[in-house]
């Protein structure tokens, strides 16, 4: 037996996926309150420029851990699919074919990163002279790692096929703490990012060796030795070759404006950028926390219950909203207060601005990623790929010419008007594949109107008197939305939530 089934009443009444987001969204709190304290620290023994380029790595690590071509998280569609149907005797050759086929595919992303990197310390990005010589060996040992990032990214898929997000927070929490407190354990003996970056590596190689594990306890019958079979291949490569354009040009969207930053201003304008961008998606957590759940839930319910899938999609939609629109708020309104206090004068200065747009577009992009999750879940990947062919250029130019224009806030400018464009163009695609099963375009508009109260704040002026009278007004409004958006049962869900949580943080206080 490979592992005790998932209990459909679980899944169906969403137990085991609040159950899942909480551990996600617990470990990525615990991952905020470790940036907020390590990034000051670093940002002042580093230096700005050096923290920028430091910036750049942690990108590089995102960016790359993607190199398997979308095999990842086609495999956890497939095996989640399979889970919820009746073939489940050859999980573990579907398995073990996608990850060997992800490791010849970070191998390969290790050359490219190795072979590229003169060419983007010296050339593309507009380093100092005296950061380039540690700049390039600190990019050709992130290069060596990237196997590495591609084989965690299979073997995590694999968990979260079958539910077992506690497994990989166990993972995670500690090594998303460790790339910031690592860091901070270098500093006491240098302050060059060599060292830090080997650091960095070396808790990378940890990682995986623990997540191998917990998959090898998962799937007891990998222990059987590697079984890999052709015949799984094809499937796995046509959904992953689709999931693939998704998982190249949308991070490509993301980091772009980093890229071009520092290619046409200066490394100081990315960490003036890219620290209110590190700041603000941390928000991240609350969507990512759901729709990771969501992918897996979403592929195992369609052969059984489509009707459940529209459930959970609109209840999922209207909770990430109430969980973000307030935090929107208070960072739009007290942007500049708030890094002033963190980081200083210059940096509230430089960043305010930039925070306030990014704010906003990280709010319309949570939202926007429960109707993606639905997509790639039930197998239609060729669908968001599609829409990031289409997205890609136009943005790519009106990126180019804000930067030129505005500087750094007309990166942010552009970024947000991305997003908003690229949630449109989902929730109608996702409510023509659920009609007539769901009002999407009805609650688009609810969203919408939310948004445009965030949007604003940022053509009112920002005196203090401003800010609180429009802070008390989303008070008054907020309560309100609890009874014209949320149905009953949705409102005795949370209620019920609420108090199991707090009963169980009573528990274990006393």
């Amino acid at each position: 037996m490979e592992i005790v089934e998932i209990k459909n009443n679980e899944l169906r009444s969403g137990s085991i996926i609040v159950k899942n987001t909480l551990w996600n969204l617990g470990g990525q709190i615990v991952l905020i309150i470790v940036a907020l304290f390590a990034i000051p620290i670093l940002i002042n023994k580093l230096g700005t420029e050096r923290f920028g380029v430091l910036t750049l790595a942690w990108m590089i690590i995102g960016y790359f851990s993607l190199f398997d071509l979308g095999l990842g998280r086609a495999l956890t569609q497939v095996l989640a699919k399979n889970l919820g149907g009746q073939e489940k005797n050859n999980l573990t050759d579907i398995a073990w074919t996608a990850q060997l086929v992800i490791l010849v595919l970070g191998v390969i992303g290790a050359i490219v990163l190795w072979l590229l990197s003169p060419l983007l310390v010296q050339s593309f990005l507009k380093i100092p002279q005296s950061l380039q010589s540690e700049t390039l060996k600190s990019f050709h040992v992130l290069a060596l790692s990237i196997p590495l990032l591609t084989s965690s990214a299979g073997l995590c898929g694999i968990l979260m096929a079958y539910q077992r997000f506690d497994l990989i927070n166990a993972v995670q929490i500690p090594m998303g703490a460790f790339s910031f407190l690592g860091p901070l354990f270098v500093l006491l003996f240098s302050t060059t990012l060599y060292p830090i970056i080997i650091i960095l590596v070396l808790g990378r190689l940890i990682s995986w060796a623990a997540t191998f594990l917990l998959c090898v306890r998962v799937m007891p019958t990998t222990r059987r030795g590697i079984s890999m079979q052709t015949n799984e291949l094809l499937p796995l490569m046509r959904l992953g070759g689709w999931m693939t354009i998704s998982n190249v040009i949308g991070p490509i969207m993301v980091y772009l404006d980093r890229f071009l930053i520092g290619s046409l201003l200066s490394v100081a304008s990315v960490a003036y950028y890219a620290t209110p961008y590190e700041l603000v998606t941390k928000l991240w957590i609350v969507p990512g926390s759901v729709v990771s759940v969501l992918f897996p839930a979403f592929a195992y319910l369609l052969s059984r219950d489509k009707i459940h899938v529209t459930l959970i999609l609109g209840r999922a939609v209207k909770y990430v909203f109430f969980a973000l629109f307030p935090f929107t708020i208070l960072i739009m309104a007290f942007a500049h207060e708030g890094l002033d206090i963190w980081l200083g004068s210059e940096f509230a200065n430089n960043s305010s601005h930039v925070l306030r747009w990014l704010a906003l577009g990280v709010f319309i992009n949570s939202i926007a990623q429960v109707p993606f999750a639905l997509i790639q879940g039930i197998g239609r990947p060729d669908l968001t790929s599609k829409l990031h062919l289409v997205e890609f250029p136009f943005y790519l130019l009106t990126l180019w010419f804000l930067i030129n224009a505005f500087g750094i806030v007309g990166a942010a400018i552009a970024w947000v008007a991305r997003v908003a464009v690229d949630a449109i163009l989902l929730f109608i695609v996702t409510n023509k594949i659920l009609e007539p099963h769901s009002p999407v375009v009805r609650r688009t508009v609810l969203i919408a109107g939310g948004t445009l109260l965030a949007l604003v704040f940022n053509v009112i002026p920002n005196t203090f008197t401003v800010k609180i009278c429009y802070l008390l007004l989303i008070l008054v409004l907020t309560p309100s939305a609890w009874f014209f958006i949320l149905n009953a049962d949705e409102r005795l869900f949370l209620r019920d939530l609420l108090n199991a949580s707090l009963s169980s943080l009573r528990r274990k206080t006393w």
